[in-house]
């Protein structure tokens, strides 16, 4: 099965009457649980985020990532008691949390926001959605080469530019569902196909010919 490329979700400039409250978080950190009261929208000014799912049995999953212009935790506008998911941040992350009732008010008054609003949610659950997709039916390496152009596409444009810097391997086999090691020997191939460098800062430098990989 082709791998789809990362899909790029809608972003929305918002008016200057949104206020919230901006948190800096450090790499691995909760921002809530999953079970606790949701009350807040999150979204993503500097960072990356990972949604983590915990079954009944205790069996953890990931369900997805996001990244720069992303929102999270927008439930609790539907009437969501709980959270449905853990937030955990990846990288060093700017998050500013909008209580409920503002996020609602400014739906309600700002009829282009609203339209803004569903347009995104439409384009970032399609992003999820193909997230799973990947998980189930593409291999290791394609998964892989579609979570570096993800991230890839998040470091640009951001104030510190350092995500794939920061973001280690053992984080990239979280994220795609395999090993280290295994994770290892892509980056190496894809190293030597030259998809990829590693830059003298020490960081990781991904080319657009990389996406051949989900040919």
């Amino acid at each position: 099965m082709m791998a789809s490329k990362p899909g790029k979700p809608t972003k929305i400039i918002f008016p200057k009457v949104l206020a919230g409250t901006v948190v800096e978080y450090v790499p691995s950190k909760t921002i809530f649980s999953q079970g606790e009261q949701c009350k807040d929208v999150h979204y993503i000014q500097e960072g990356v985020v990972k949604l983590v799912l915990v079954s009944r049995r205790g069996r953890s999953g990931v369900l997805g990532f996001l990244g720069r212009g992303d929102f999270f935790g927008e439930a609790c506008i539907g009437g969501h008691a709980i959270y449905q998911t853990s937030a955990i941040t990846m990288v060093p992350s700017k998050i500013m949390v909008i209580e409920r009732k503002k996020m609602i008010r400014l739906i309600e008054k700002e009829p282009h926001v609203c339209t803004q609003f569903i347009n995104y949610l439409l384009s970032r659950n399609n992003r999820i959605e193909q997230d799973l997709i990947d998980h189930l039916f593409n291999s290791s390496e394609k998964r892989l080469a579609r979570a570096l152009l993800l991230l890839n596409d998040y470091e640009k444009g951001s104030e510190n530019p350092s995500i794939l810097q920061r973001v280690t391997q053992d984080t990239l086999a979280e994220m795609i569902g395999t090993t280290r090691p295994r994770v290892n020997f892509f980056m190496n191939k894809f190293r030597r196909l030259g998809y990829i460098i590693y830059n003298y800062k020490g960081g990781l430098e991904i080319y657009k010919s990389l996406s051949n990989v989900l040919q």
